[in-house]
């Protein structure tokens, strides 16, 4: 007989002290904790819509680490969190009728992980659309093509098709590795400059994505990682894409002992002292490609956000 499904707890005011034997822990693992059988996107929308607090602060980060004796209470007739995010103009780096480029915040996801996830980038770029002075169209905005993602906790330059040509054309340059990507990350420990190259497959054998050495499996991924500074128990850096596979910088900093600087998922094997971060400290600072219909070469590069700037001014210290 196959083992039976943990009986869901339904959905209601609770109130939990963290213990240390969760914490420290994501805050929607602590959620499923207090709600057996419950999903991922069930807890995380808990979150979302406003019922979570932690210390008496309304939770807005499902992924926000919990630390033991935190008190995570859940009021289910608390009011649906207003939040009404805009991108600035400014925020569309370019834009025309083939595709439109943009810079993503931290905190935002590329495209919606579920049906009820809202406030996503496709979406905020396409209000953006709406009210650009140049770029907006006639008629309602088209559904964007999603060429590539960045992680939701990631920030930096994207770019999004406004045409099916344009979106199969992007697409090609991807899976053909034409395409310029490069990364400002912060890392724990001394990294060494080189080259990290290995097969990822969606599950290593612990539920993460990760390396495989069976050269039948996975997909081949290759990071150029060149290491910029030396800091305090961290080193910043700069990582080139060859390949584009999801967590790929993630998964080989990690699996070389230098997890991110904010990582929450893959850091199950460090054991050296972690550094606090306000988020994933990762940024796409670099991206260039040809236009996919003149073929002119675009080329956009951004700033250190501040969050990431702080981090690194504190670790210079």
């Amino acid at each position: 007989m196959s083992p039976a499904a943990p009986v869901r707890r339904a959905f209601g005011d609770a109130e939990l002290v963290v213990g240390p034997e969760l914490a420290p822990a994501p805050l929607d693992r602590v959620l499923r904790a207090l709600y057996p059988g419950s999903s991922w996107s069930d807890v995380r929308r808990l979150v979302a819509t406003g019922k979570v607090r932690v210390d008496g602060v309304r939770a807005e980060d499902p992924g926000h680490r919990v630390g033991p004796g935190a008190v995570v209470t859940v009021r289910m007739n608390a009011p649906r969190a207003s939040r009404t995010l805009r991108l600035p103009q400014s925020a569309i780096l370019f834009a025309d009728a083939h595709l439109v480029v943009v810079t993503k915040p931290a905190g935002v996801s590329t495209v919606a992980y579920d049906e009820h996830e809202t406030g996503t980038l496709d979406e905020l770029v396409r209000d953006a659309l709406r009210r650009h002075p140049v770029a907006r169209r006639r008629g309602p905005e088209p559904e964007l093509g999603v060429v590539h993602r960045l992680d939701k906790e990631t920030s930096g330059v994207l770019v999004f098709a406004r045409t099916l040509a344009a979106k199969r054309a992007l697409k090609q340059q991807f899976r053909f590795h034409q395409v310029d990507r490069r990364y400002l990350a912060i890392a724990h420990g001394r990294v060494a400059s080189g080259t990290i190259a290995s097969r990822l497959v969606q599950d290593r054998g612990d539920g993460l994505r990760g390396s495989t050495d069976n050269p039948k499996l996975g997909r081949l991924a290759v990071t150029h990682v060149r290491t910029l500074e030396q800091l305090s128990g961290a080193s910043l850096v700069e990582c080139r894409l060859e390949t584009g596979r999801t967590h790929q910088i993630r998964i080989h900093l990690a699996e070389s002992g230098h997890p991110l600087v904010g990582e929450r998922v893959y850091v199950r094997s460090y054991t050296g002292p972690s550094i606090a971060a306000p988020r994933l400290m990762l940024h796409a600072f670099e991206l260039g490609f040809s236009h996919p219909s003149t073929g002119a070469k675009l080329h956009f590069e951004l700033e250190t956000p501040g969050d990431m700037a702080r981090v690194i001014r504190e670790l210079r210290r």
